[in-house]
């Protein structure tokens, strides 16, 4: 699929992966709808694009707030797909020092990042299946983050591994069923990035996970994950995948 004069809506796009995103399908002639809950941030990197973005305040969770998102993006020119980056990170264990792992915490996290990913999918798959096809039979592609944690998920990533194995786990059927209406689905599942939450970490833990990247032995640049993201929307073979972007690192128990 050409990205070029072609709508996306990147959710979590006020910053990190999301962000990164935004900026580099913009550059690559596409217009997007940058959506995300923190309303300062959003609007920055919208403005940071330019003219080529527009800022929608989105809760993932929230029916009629993708639904407003969605429709924003139809309404901005030919909506070619959504590429969903926004979640949460909880750590807990399940026998803590306080007692029982937080069952709301555990429950907030699975609708942030499962439900809210499910959300986003069905509504943006719901409008690309109005889309008129492209000569390949083409309407639009949906990208989910998944992540290592799905498979190698650590101590007191309980909530957030099984959240992110939900997200792996449906991809396959979801493209499935939408490979009848020409759209494709494909979940990227990302290592260790720098993002803001990791900038947000002490040194010594920063340079303890790095250590651990075979290589290249340094966390992933967001961009990074954005070319994996560009090179997804283009190659129409990716479908039903859910793709590493690791640098070859295998998370041990802590």
């Amino acid at each position: 699929m050409q990205i070029a004069n072609r709508t996306f809506l990147v959710t979590g796009s006020g910053s990190g992966l999301g962000a990164a995103c935004a900026k580099r399908l913009a550059a690559a002639g596409a217009r997007v709808v940058v959506a995300d809950l923190n309303r300062d941030l959003g609007a920055q990197v919208a403005a940071s694009i330019g003219v080529a973005a527009q800022f929608v305040p989105t809760d993932v969770v929230d029916e009629a707030s993708v639904s407003q998102a969605v429709e924003a993006a139809c309404q901005f020119g030919r909506f070619a797909g959504a590429i969903h980056c926004a979640g949460i990170v909880a750590g807990g264990r399940v026998l803590g020092r306080d007692g029982p792992h937080s069952l709301e915490l555990f429950s907030q996290v699975i609708q942030v990042n499962l439900t809210g990913t499910f959300n986003v999918v069905r509504l943006a798959a719901a409008a690309l299946a109005h889309v008129e096809p492209d000569e390949t039979g083409e309407r639009g592609v949906l990208i989910a983050t998944s992540s290592i944690a799905a498979f190698e998920g650590q101590i007191g990533q309980a909530a957030y591994a099984a959240s992110k194995a939900g997200v792996a786990g449906m991809i396959l059927p979801i493209a499935r069923e939408l490979a009848a209406q020409g759209i494709r689905a494909v979940a990227i599942a990302p290592g260790i990035f720098d993002t803001p939450m990791m900038a947000s970490l002490p040194g010594k833990v920063r340079d303890s996970l790095a250590q651990q990247i075979p290589f290249p032995p340094r966390f992933g640049q967001p961009d990074e994950f954005a070319a994996l993201v560009q090179h997804v929307i283009e190659n129409q073979m990716l479908n039903g995948s859910v793709i590493r972007l690791d640098g070859a690192v295998r998370m041990g128990p802590k």
